[in-house]
């Protein structure tokens, strides 16, 4: 933020406000990031079912799952 959104951090900055903004904005991503993980993991059929008969499956897939919600939860809202 302080690179990309100079105005923005310094407004919040200077206001007092910026440990507050960023709690939500943490607030928000975390939220995000698990939904996003659980509608993936819906959506490639990994159930609790797979974890217990082929964990390392379960294990690789969740991973490549968290990456993406990673990636996507900072595009769409931590980079915007």
């Amino acid at each position: 933020m302080k690179e990309h959104h100079k105005v923005v951090y310094y407004e919040l900055l200077t206001s007092g406000r910026l440990n507050e903004y960023l709690a939500d904005l943490n607030e928000q991503a975390e939220d995000m990031f698990f939904r996003v993980v659980k509608e993936l993991a819906e959506k490639e059929g990994i159930t609790e079912t797979l974890k217990v008969e082929n964990q390392m499956l379960g294990v690789q897939r969740m991973n490549v799952i968290r990456q993406a919600a990673t990636e996507f939860v900072n595009n769409d809202l931590i980079y915007t």
